[in-house]
Protein backbone atom coordinates (compact mmCIF):
# COMPACT_ATOMS: atom_id res chain seq x y z
CA UNK A 1 0.00 0.00 0.00
CA UNK A 2 1.38 3.39 -0.86
CA UNK A 3 2.50 5.62 1.71
CA UNK A 4 -0.02 8.33 1.38
CA UNK A 5 -3.17 5.88 2.50
CA UNK A 6 -2.09 6.44 6.00
CA UNK A 7 -3.24 10.01 5.93
CA UNK A 8 -7.07 10.96 6.26
CA UNK A 9 -5.73 14.58 5.62
CA UNK A 10 -3.83 16.27 2.61
CA UNK A 11 -2.43 19.47 2.57
CA UNK A 12 -1.41 20.80 -0.59
CA UNK A 13 1.03 23.95 -0.80
CA UNK A 14 0.69 25.77 -4.11
CA UNK A 15 -3.00 24.19 -4.52
CA UNK A 16 -4.05 26.09 -7.35
CA UNK A 17 -1.83 24.67 -9.82
CA UNK A 18 -3.00 22.78 -12.43
CA UNK A 19 -1.42 19.70 -11.68
CA UNK A 20 -1.73 19.65 -7.77
CA UNK A 21 -5.81 20.64 -8.95
CA UNK A 22 -5.49 16.86 -10.39
CA UNK A 23 -4.17 15.35 -6.91
CA UNK A 24 -6.95 17.38 -5.15
CA UNK A 25 -9.77 15.96 -6.85
CA UNK A 26 -8.33 12.21 -6.83
CA UNK A 27 -8.07 12.51 -3.12
CA UNK A 28 -11.16 14.14 -2.63
CA UNK A 29 -12.42 11.08 -4.90
CA UNK A 30 -11.39 8.92 -2.57
CA UNK A 31 -12.94 10.26 1.10
CA UNK A 32 -9.93 11.98 1.91
CA UNK A 33 -10.20 15.38 3.53
CA UNK A 34 -8.31 18.46 1.33
CA UNK A 35 -7.20 21.54 2.17
CA UNK A 36 -4.67 23.54 1.06
CA UNK A 37 -3.12 27.15 0.25
CA UNK A 38 -2.59 29.22 -3.14
CA UNK A 39 -0.95 33.00 -3.40
CA UNK A 40 -4.51 34.47 -5.43
CA UNK A 41 -8.00 33.12 -6.26
CA UNK A 42 -8.76 31.90 -9.73
CA UNK A 43 -11.73 29.82 -11.86
CA UNK A 44 -9.66 26.43 -10.30
CA UNK A 45 -9.94 27.33 -6.91
CA UNK A 46 -13.17 28.23 -7.07
CA UNK A 47 -14.34 25.28 -8.73
CA UNK A 48 -11.57 23.29 -6.25
CA UNK A 49 -13.68 24.86 -3.15
CA UNK A 50 -16.85 24.05 -4.41
CA UNK A 51 -15.90 20.36 -4.95
CA UNK A 52 -14.95 19.91 -1.35
CA UNK A 53 -11.39 21.51 -0.43
CA UNK A 54 -10.73 24.40 2.20
CA UNK A 55 -8.72 26.53 0.16
CA UNK A 56 -7.39 29.93 1.85
CA UNK A 57 -5.07 32.77 0.22
CA UNK A 58 -3.23 33.62 3.23
CA UNK A 59 0.31 32.28 3.97
CA UNK A 60 0.45 32.54 7.49
CA UNK A 61 0.56 29.04 9.69
CA UNK A 62 -2.66 30.28 11.32
CA UNK A 63 -5.15 29.78 8.36
CA UNK A 64 -4.24 26.11 8.87
CA UNK A 65 -8.14 24.28 9.28
CA UNK A 66 -7.21 22.60 13.20
CA UNK A 67 -7.87 19.03 11.37
CA UNK A 68 -4.50 19.46 9.39
CA UNK A 69 -2.69 20.75 12.10
CA UNK A 70 -1.65 16.95 13.42
CA UNK A 71 1.77 15.58 11.55
CA UNK A 72 0.46 11.60 12.46
CA UNK A 73 -2.90 12.58 10.36
CA UNK A 74 -1.79 14.92 7.39
CA UNK A 75 0.32 14.51 4.78
CA UNK A 76 2.07 17.97 2.86
CA UNK A 77 2.55 17.99 -0.33
CA UNK A 78 4.03 20.71 -2.13
CA UNK A 79 4.90 22.05 -6.03
CA UNK A 80 8.64 23.39 -6.41
CA UNK A 81 7.03 26.68 -7.52
CA UNK A 82 6.36 27.79 -4.25
CA UNK A 83 9.01 29.46 -2.81
CA UNK A 84 10.70 27.59 -0.02
CA UNK A 85 10.84 29.89 2.94
CA UNK A 86 7.25 30.40 2.60
CA UNK A 87 5.60 30.64 5.95
CA UNK A 88 3.66 28.08 5.70
CA UNK A 89 5.56 25.78 3.94
CA UNK A 90 8.02 26.57 7.05
CA UNK A 91 5.70 25.58 9.65
CA UNK A 92 5.11 22.25 8.55
CA UNK A 93 8.53 21.39 8.16
CA UNK A 94 9.33 22.60 11.93
CA UNK A 95 6.09 20.74 13.12
CA UNK A 96 7.46 17.50 11.77
CA UNK A 97 4.94 16.68 8.82
CA UNK A 98 5.84 14.25 6.22
CA UNK A 99 5.65 16.60 3.09
CA UNK A 100 6.03 15.43 -0.50
CA UNK A 101 6.99 16.85 -3.78
CA UNK A 102 3.86 16.60 -6.08
CA UNK A 103 6.09 14.63 -8.21
CA UNK A 104 6.52 12.16 -5.61
CA UNK A 105 3.31 11.46 -4.83
CA UNK A 106 2.40 10.73 -8.43
CA UNK A 107 5.02 8.69 -8.63
CA UNK A 108 3.47 6.79 -5.69
CA UNK A 109 0.03 6.99 -7.00
CA UNK A 110 0.95 5.27 -10.17
CA UNK A 111 3.53 3.00 -9.18
CA UNK A 112 1.42 -0.31 -9.18
CA UNK A 113 -0.54 1.09 -12.58
CA UNK A 114 0.18 0.00 -15.87
CA UNK A 115 1.19 4.50 -16.10
CA UNK A 116 1.51 6.32 -19.46
CA UNK A 117 3.99 9.25 -19.37
CA UNK A 118 4.61 11.57 -21.54
CA UNK A 119 7.67 13.61 -21.05
CA UNK A 120 8.97 16.65 -23.39
CA UNK A 121 9.63 20.16 -23.71
CA UNK A 122 6.04 20.75 -25.71
CA UNK A 123 3.54 18.51 -27.09
CA UNK A 124 2.96 16.89 -23.70
CA UNK A 125 -0.14 18.07 -22.83
CA UNK A 126 -2.09 17.31 -25.79
CA UNK A 127 -0.45 13.50 -26.39
CA UNK A 128 -1.17 12.49 -23.05
CA UNK A 129 -4.90 14.38 -23.45
CA UNK A 130 -5.17 12.47 -26.44
CA UNK A 131 -4.23 9.38 -25.04
CA UNK A 132 -6.29 9.33 -22.02
CA UNK A 133 -9.22 10.38 -24.28
CA UNK A 134 -8.52 7.08 -26.15
CA UNK A 135 -8.91 4.77 -23.33
CA UNK A 136 -11.75 6.79 -21.61
CA UNK A 137 -13.64 6.00 -25.31
CA UNK A 138 -13.06 2.47 -25.13
CA UNK A 139 -13.46 0.27 -22.17
CA UNK A 140 -10.45 0.14 -20.19
CA UNK A 141 -10.26 3.49 -18.77
CA UNK A 142 -7.93 5.54 -17.19
CA UNK A 143 -7.04 7.59 -14.32
CA UNK A 144 -5.26 10.73 -15.90
CA UNK A 145 -3.14 13.70 -14.37
CA UNK A 146 -3.40 15.61 -17.05
CA UNK A 147 -1.04 19.34 -17.26
CA UNK A 148 -3.83 20.90 -19.25
CA UNK A 149 -8.13 20.74 -19.09
CA UNK A 150 -9.32 18.50 -21.19
CA UNK A 151 -12.74 20.12 -23.34
CA UNK A 152 -14.37 16.73 -23.52
CA UNK A 153 -14.32 16.15 -19.83
CA UNK A 154 -14.14 19.79 -18.93
CA UNK A 155 -11.20 18.59 -16.08
CA UNK A 156 -7.69 18.09 -16.21
CA UNK A 157 -8.04 14.73 -14.46
CA UNK A 158 -9.95 11.50 -14.95
CA UNK A 159 -11.22 9.21 -12.84
CA UNK A 160 -12.08 5.51 -13.58
CA UNK A 161 -11.51 3.32 -10.39
CA UNK A 162 -11.67 0.15 -11.73
CA UNK A 163 -9.16 0.73 -14.59
CA UNK A 164 -5.47 -0.51 -14.47
CA UNK A 165 -4.38 2.35 -16.82
CA UNK A 166 -3.08 5.96 -15.38
CA UNK A 167 -1.99 8.22 -17.79
CA UNK A 168 0.59 10.93 -16.49
CA UNK A 169 2.12 14.89 -18.00
CA UNK A 170 5.89 14.11 -17.39
CA UNK A 171 7.38 17.16 -16.12
CA UNK A 172 10.72 17.81 -16.37
CA UNK A 173 10.96 20.90 -14.35
CA UNK A 174 12.73 20.41 -11.16
CA UNK A 175 13.46 16.86 -12.35
CA UNK A 176 10.11 16.18 -11.41
CA UNK A 177 9.48 13.29 -13.98
CA UNK A 178 12.29 11.20 -12.28
CA UNK A 179 9.92 10.13 -9.43
CA UNK A 180 7.75 8.12 -11.63
CA UNK A 181 7.73 4.51 -12.92
CA UNK A 182 6.45 4.43 -16.44
CA UNK A 183 5.00 0.92 -18.13
CA UNK A 184 5.16 2.95 -21.13
CA UNK A 185 7.44 6.44 -21.90
CA UNK A 186 6.79 8.98 -24.75
CA UNK A 187 9.14 11.67 -25.13
CA UNK A 188 7.76 14.24 -27.60
CA UNK A 189 11.06 16.59 -28.17
CA UNK A 190 14.18 17.78 -25.97
CA UNK A 191 14.62 21.26 -26.95
CA UNK A 192 16.67 22.67 -24.38
CA UNK A 193 13.93 24.67 -21.39
CA UNK A 194 14.11 25.29 -17.45
CA UNK A 195 18.03 26.21 -18.02
CA UNK A 196 17.43 28.04 -13.82
CA UNK A 197 17.28 24.87 -13.17
CA UNK A 198 19.58 22.78 -15.52
CA UNK A 199 22.49 25.49 -16.37
CA UNK A 200 23.36 24.21 -19.70
CA UNK A 201 21.03 22.23 -22.87
CA UNK A 202 23.62 18.71 -21.67
CA UNK A 203 22.06 18.70 -18.05
CA UNK A 204 18.95 18.84 -19.20
CA UNK A 205 19.60 16.10 -22.00
CA UNK A 206 21.11 14.11 -19.41
CA UNK A 207 17.87 14.76 -17.59
CA UNK A 208 15.99 12.99 -20.07
CA UNK A 209 18.35 10.27 -20.68
CA UNK A 210 17.84 9.48 -17.16
CA UNK A 211 14.03 9.52 -17.32
CA UNK A 212 14.62 6.64 -20.06
CA UNK A 213 16.35 4.40 -17.27
CA UNK A 214 13.09 4.81 -15.14
CA UNK A 215 11.20 2.61 -17.42
CA UNK A 216 10.18 -0.91 -15.89
CA UNK A 217 11.59 -3.76 -18.06
CA UNK A 218 8.33 -5.72 -20.07
CA UNK A 219 7.57 -1.87 -20.82
CA UNK A 220 7.82 0.46 -24.23
CA UNK A 221 9.66 3.83 -24.83
CA UNK A 222 8.37 5.78 -27.66
CA UNK A 223 11.52 8.52 -28.69
CA UNK A 224 10.41 11.35 -31.02
CA UNK A 225 12.99 10.89 -34.74
CA UNK A 226 15.92 12.97 -34.25
CA UNK A 227 16.39 13.90 -31.18
CA UNK A 228 19.50 15.02 -29.41
CA UNK A 229 19.34 12.21 -27.48
CA UNK A 230 20.99 9.20 -25.96
CA UNK A 231 18.65 6.76 -24.30
CA UNK A 232 19.45 4.32 -21.45
CA UNK A 233 16.50 2.08 -21.41
CA UNK A 234 16.79 -1.53 -18.92
CA UNK A 235 16.89 -4.85 -20.28
CA UNK A 236 13.58 -5.62 -21.30
CA UNK A 237 12.13 -2.51 -22.52
CA UNK A 238 11.05 -2.40 -26.01
CA UNK A 239 12.11 0.94 -27.95
CA UNK A 240 10.10 2.64 -30.65
CA UNK A 241 10.40 5.96 -33.04
CA UNK A 242 7.30 8.08 -34.11
CA UNK A 243 7.07 11.20 -35.68
CA UNK A 244 4.53 12.85 -38.88
CA UNK A 245 6.25 11.05 -41.72
CA UNK A 246 8.40 7.96 -40.68
CA UNK A 247 9.69 5.80 -37.49
CA UNK A 248 7.63 2.91 -36.62
CA UNK A 249 4.69 5.06 -35.50
CA UNK A 250 4.03 8.02 -38.44
CA UNK A 251 1.10 9.52 -40.44
CA UNK A 252 0.37 8.51 -44.13
CA UNK A 253 -1.27 9.81 -46.99
CA UNK A 254 -2.13 13.03 -45.38
CA UNK A 255 -5.23 15.04 -46.88
CA UNK A 256 -6.57 18.42 -46.32
CA UNK A 257 -9.98 19.42 -46.89
CA UNK A 258 -10.94 23.18 -45.65
CA UNK A 259 -11.54 22.15 -41.65
CA UNK A 260 -10.98 18.87 -41.57
CA UNK A 261 -7.53 16.54 -42.03
CA UNK A 262 -7.57 13.22 -42.33
CA UNK A 263 -4.78 10.36 -42.65
CA UNK A 264 -3.44 7.10 -42.59
CA UNK A 265 -1.88 6.01 -38.97
CA UNK A 266 1.47 3.93 -39.81
CA UNK A 267 1.78 1.22 -36.82
CA UNK A 268 3.49 -1.88 -36.19
CA UNK A 269 0.72 -3.97 -35.74
CA UNK A 270 -0.88 -2.22 -39.14
CA UNK A 271 -1.95 0.69 -40.57
CA UNK A 272 -5.32 2.18 -38.57
CA UNK A 273 -6.69 4.18 -42.08
CA UNK A 274 -8.95 6.95 -42.33
CA UNK A 275 -8.33 8.49 -39.03
CA UNK A 276 -9.75 12.20 -38.80
CA UNK A 277 -8.51 14.95 -36.24
CA UNK A 278 -11.48 16.45 -34.05
CA UNK A 279 -8.80 19.58 -33.23
CA UNK A 280 -7.30 19.47 -37.18
CA UNK A 281 -4.43 21.24 -36.82
CA UNK A 282 -1.18 20.08 -38.65
CA UNK A 283 0.78 19.54 -35.48
CA UNK A 284 -1.56 17.13 -33.95
CA UNK A 285 -1.03 14.75 -36.64
CA UNK A 286 2.41 14.31 -34.64
CA UNK A 287 0.83 14.35 -31.26
CA UNK A 288 -1.63 11.83 -32.38
CA UNK A 289 0.42 9.06 -34.07
CA UNK A 290 2.51 9.70 -30.41
CA UNK A 291 -0.66 8.92 -28.04
CA UNK A 292 -1.61 6.37 -30.12
CA UNK A 293 1.75 4.87 -30.05
CA UNK A 294 1.35 4.70 -26.32
CA UNK A 295 -1.86 3.31 -26.66
CA UNK A 296 -0.62 0.30 -28.92
CA UNK A 297 2.39 -0.02 -26.74
CA UNK A 298 0.39 -0.85 -23.62
CA UNK A 299 -1.25 -3.52 -25.10
CA UNK A 300 -4.02 -2.27 -26.87
CA UNK A 301 -4.61 -2.38 -30.87
CA UNK A 302 -8.26 -1.18 -30.90
CA UNK A 303 -8.59 0.64 -34.74
CA UNK A 304 -12.43 1.50 -34.18
CA UNK A 305 -11.95 3.29 -30.78
CA UNK A 306 -8.90 5.17 -31.93
CA UNK A 307 -10.55 6.67 -35.06
CA UNK A 308 -13.84 7.14 -33.14
CA UNK A 309 -11.60 8.68 -30.05
CA UNK A 310 -8.96 10.93 -32.29
CA UNK A 311 -12.14 12.40 -34.10
CA UNK A 312 -14.37 13.55 -30.93
CA UNK A 313 -11.16 15.00 -28.85
CA UNK A 314 -11.87 18.56 -28.53
CA UNK A 315 -8.88 19.63 -27.36
CA UNK A 316 -7.29 21.10 -24.44
CA UNK A 317 -8.15 24.67 -22.91
CA UNK A 318 -5.33 27.39 -23.98
CA UNK A 319 -4.10 24.89 -26.41
CA UNK A 320 -4.71 26.01 -29.83
CA UNK A 321 -8.23 27.33 -28.62
CA UNK A 322 -10.32 29.05 -30.37
CA UNK A 323 -12.69 31.91 -28.78
CA UNK A 324 -13.45 33.78 -31.73
CA UNK A 325 -14.98 32.44 -35.19
CA UNK A 326 -17.17 35.17 -37.06
CA UNK A 327 -19.88 33.83 -39.14
CA UNK A 328 -18.45 35.47 -42.49
CA UNK A 329 -15.57 33.01 -45.09
CA UNK A 330 -13.59 36.25 -44.02
CA UNK A 331 -14.91 37.16 -40.73
CA UNK A 332 -12.31 37.74 -37.66
CA UNK A 333 -10.84 35.43 -35.79
CA UNK A 334 -9.63 35.01 -31.99
CA UNK A 335 -6.99 31.80 -31.66
CA UNK A 336 -5.42 31.57 -27.61
CA UNK A 337 -2.42 29.15 -27.13
CA UNK A 338 -0.57 28.04 -24.18
CA UNK A 339 2.95 28.25 -25.81
CA UNK A 340 5.71 29.86 -23.62
CA UNK A 341 8.66 28.45 -25.64
CA UNK A 342 10.26 29.63 -29.28
CA UNK A 343 9.68 26.36 -30.71
CA UNK A 344 6.24 26.13 -29.24
CA UNK A 345 5.90 29.61 -30.77
CA UNK A 346 7.36 28.90 -34.03
CA UNK A 347 4.89 25.83 -34.17
CA UNK A 348 1.25 27.81 -33.40
CA UNK A 349 2.24 30.65 -35.51
CA UNK A 350 3.08 28.14 -38.63
CA UNK A 351 -0.07 26.36 -37.47
CA UNK A 352 -2.51 29.83 -37.71
CA UNK A 353 -0.88 31.11 -41.01
CA UNK A 354 -1.71 27.05 -42.45
CA UNK A 355 -4.99 27.09 -41.14
CA UNK A 356 -5.80 30.51 -42.52
CA UNK A 357 -3.60 31.28 -45.21
CA UNK A 358 -3.11 34.55 -47.22
CA UNK A 359 -4.77 36.45 -44.30
CA UNK A 360 -2.93 38.72 -41.60
CA UNK A 361 -1.74 37.85 -38.33
CA UNK A 362 -1.80 39.94 -35.77
CA UNK A 363 0.25 37.65 -32.31
CA UNK A 364 -0.31 39.16 -28.81
CA UNK A 365 2.29 37.50 -26.79
CA UNK A 366 3.08 37.98 -23.26
CA UNK A 367 7.05 36.40 -22.39
CA UNK A 368 6.77 33.66 -19.34
CA UNK A 369 9.60 34.03 -16.52
CA UNK A 370 12.90 36.54 -16.31
CA UNK A 371 14.85 33.35 -17.32
CA UNK A 372 13.46 31.75 -20.12
CA UNK A 373 13.38 35.32 -21.65
CA UNK A 374 16.92 35.80 -20.62
CA UNK A 375 17.78 32.82 -22.42
CA UNK A 376 16.10 32.27 -25.27
CA UNK A 377 15.21 36.26 -26.52
CA UNK A 378 17.03 36.05 -29.99
CA UNK A 379 14.99 32.78 -30.54
CA UNK A 380 11.90 34.61 -29.42
CA UNK A 381 12.38 37.43 -31.88
CA UNK A 382 13.13 35.26 -34.98
CA UNK A 383 9.77 32.97 -34.13
CA UNK A 384 7.95 36.52 -33.69
CA UNK A 385 9.23 37.86 -36.65
CA UNK A 386 6.76 35.62 -38.58
CA UNK A 387 3.85 37.59 -37.29
CA UNK A 388 2.49 40.90 -39.58
CA UNK A 389 1.99 42.74 -36.95
CA UNK A 390 2.83 42.45 -33.29
CA UNK A 391 1.59 43.52 -30.11
CA UNK A 392 4.17 42.46 -27.15
CA UNK A 393 3.32 42.58 -23.53
CA UNK A 394 5.81 42.52 -20.47
CA UNK A 395 7.32 39.34 -18.71
CA UNK A 396 4.69 37.90 -17.02
CA UNK A 397 7.01 36.53 -13.77
CA UNK A 398 5.43 33.66 -11.98
CA UNK A 399 7.29 32.65 -9.81
CA UNK A 400 10.54 34.20 -10.17
CA UNK A 401 11.96 37.68 -8.73
CA UNK A 402 12.67 40.32 -12.00
CA UNK A 403 16.12 39.76 -13.25
CA UNK A 404 18.52 43.25 -13.43
CA UNK A 405 18.32 43.83 -17.19
CA UNK A 406 15.92 41.55 -18.31
CA UNK A 407 12.47 42.80 -20.15
CA UNK A 408 10.57 42.25 -23.32
CA UNK A 409 12.33 44.90 -24.90
CA UNK A 410 15.24 41.92 -25.27
CA UNK A 411 12.71 40.41 -27.84
CA UNK A 412 10.74 43.65 -29.00
CA UNK A 413 14.35 45.21 -30.37
CA UNK A 414 15.02 42.10 -32.36
CA UNK A 415 11.77 41.25 -34.36
CA UNK A 416 12.13 41.92 -37.54
CA UNK A 417 7.97 42.64 -38.17
CA UNK A 418 8.13 46.36 -39.29
CA UNK A 419 4.33 46.52 -37.32
CA UNK A 420 4.95 46.21 -33.79
CA UNK A 421 4.59 47.57 -30.47
CA UNK A 422 5.80 46.69 -26.69
CA UNK A 423 3.29 47.21 -24.04
CA UNK A 424 2.06 46.40 -20.54
CA UNK A 425 -0.53 44.38 -20.49
CA UNK A 426 -3.43 46.88 -18.87
CA UNK A 427 -2.97 48.62 -22.19
CA UNK A 428 -4.29 45.18 -24.66
CA UNK A 429 -7.95 45.26 -24.41
CA UNK A 430 -8.03 49.46 -25.55
CA UNK A 431 -4.94 48.63 -28.55
CA UNK A 432 -6.90 45.79 -30.06
CA UNK A 433 -9.99 48.01 -29.04
CA UNK A 434 -8.28 50.86 -31.77
CA UNK A 435 -7.14 47.89 -33.98
CA UNK A 436 -8.89 46.62 -36.39
CA UNK A 437 -7.39 43.11 -37.01
CA UNK A 438 -8.17 39.80 -38.86
CA UNK A 439 -6.34 36.71 -36.99
CA UNK A 440 -5.55 37.13 -33.78
CA UNK A 441 -3.45 34.68 -32.02
CA UNK A 442 -3.16 35.84 -28.36
CA UNK A 443 0.29 33.25 -27.00
CA UNK A 444 1.78 32.83 -23.64
CA UNK A 445 1.72 30.52 -20.21
CA UNK A 446 0.57 33.65 -18.05
CA UNK A 447 -2.89 35.00 -18.13
CA UNK A 448 -3.03 37.19 -21.24
CA UNK A 449 -6.63 34.82 -21.92
CA UNK A 450 -8.00 36.38 -19.29
CA UNK A 451 -8.17 39.87 -20.84
CA UNK A 452 -9.76 37.84 -23.84
CA UNK A 453 -13.71 38.21 -22.72
CA UNK A 454 -13.07 42.00 -22.63
CA UNK A 455 -11.62 41.95 -26.38
CA UNK A 456 -14.66 39.87 -27.35
CA UNK A 457 -17.12 42.04 -25.40
CA UNK A 458 -15.85 45.30 -27.39
CA UNK A 459 -16.37 43.17 -31.11
CA UNK A 460 -19.81 42.77 -29.96
CA UNK A 461 -20.42 46.04 -29.12
CA UNK A 462 -18.74 47.62 -32.12
CA UNK A 463 -21.32 44.90 -34.37
CA UNK A 464 -24.24 47.14 -32.31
Amino acid sequence: MSQEHIYDNIYFVGAGGIGMAALERYYLSRGKNVAGYDRTPTALTTALQQEGADITFDPSDSTIPEAFRDPATTLVVYTPAVPEDLPILRWFRDNGFEIMKRARVLGLITRDTKSLCFAGTHGKTTTSSMAAHILQTGTVGCNAFLGGVLKNYDSNFLLSPSSSYSVIEADEYDRSFHHLSPTVAVITATDPDHLDIYGTEEAYLESFAHFTELVRPGGALIVHEGLKLHPRPQEGVRVYTYSRDKGDFHAGYVRYTPGHITFDLVTPLGVIRNVNLGVPVEVNIENAVAAVAAVIAAGIFDPETIRKALSTYMGTKRRFETWLKEDSGNGRVIIDDYAHHPEELRSSIASVKALYPGRELTVAFQPHLYSRTRDFAPEFADALSASDHLILLDIYPAREEPIPGVTSEMIFRSVKTADKVLIPKEKLVETLKNCNFDILLTVGAGDINTFLPQIIENIDNQKR
